[in-house]
């Protein structure tokens, strides 16, 4: 269970103010996989990333009881002299996971070839997602958070981390922020649409997909879901 409790969150920019979240409060549910949708712009990202704890909110607080992921395809936190393995096994120590073990399954996962023993600075922004996907499945979480890493790569790897996100949410939890219209449907039971700092949850993720797109209809903007 994630709790957003009393949560606020606003970015003031040259005089121009950008709410990412007023006074929410909700529940994200154990074990559930909900796609967050919103228009370019909403702050689904920041979600996210108030979610894991890597931003701060103005005011509020997000309350859990089980581990979250740091958001997946967010890479910022690799250090960027170290190659990839030594990344991964920092990472593996700080969650007391097998760091044989994690670098193997990082190694074989991400398919970077030498690269995995190159600088991370040296790493393209595709490169550093695969990595980063490859790292959040070698440690077990309660609720993954995803900000588009699936839509990296070629065809055969976006399959991979989809089959293998599967498998991982028959008993993890999940938040999905993606424009694949067909992986929000395959991975998500429900869907919660972010607008103007306001959630509107949705036990059915295609009536959450129906209230995004009827929204950007309204306000004359493009419906940023494409079919996979």
């Amino acid at each position: 269970m994630i709790e957003l409790r009393n949560l606020n969150k606003t970015f003031r920019l040259g005089g121009v103010s950008k709410s990412v979240a007023r006074n929410i409060n909700f529940v994200f549910q154990t074990g559930e996989a909900t796609a967050l949708l919103g228009g370019n712009g909403a702050g689904k990202s920041t979600m996210l990333q108030m979610i894991a704890g890597t931003v701060e909110p103005d005011s509020g607080a997000v309350i859990s009881d089980g581990s979250v992921s740091w958001p997946i395809g967010f890479a910022g936190s690799f250090h960027g002299d170290l190659s990839g393995a030594q990344n991964v096994r920092f990472v593996a120590r700080v969650y007391g996971v097998d760091t044989d073990e994690a670098i193997r399954f990082c190694r074989d996962f991400a398919d970077l070839g030498q690269h995995f023993h190159l600088p991370t600075r040296t790493y393209s922004s595709g490169m550093r997602s695969r990595l980063a996907f490859a790292l959040s499945m070698a440690v077990e979480f309660d609720t993954y958070l995803i900000d588009e890493v699936m839509s990296v790569g070629d065809a055969s790897f976006r399959a991979k981390c989809q089959s293998f996100m599967s498998e991982r949410l028959k008993k993890s939890g999940a938040i999905i922020v993606s424009h694949q219209r067909g992986e929000l449907k395959r991975l998500c039971s429900s869907g919660a649409y972010l607008e103007d700092g306001q959630l509107f949850y949705y036990p059915d993720v295609g009536d959450a997909i129906e209230h995004y797109q009827k929204a950007m209809q309204r306000k004359g903007l493009k419906v940023n879901l494409m079919d996979d």
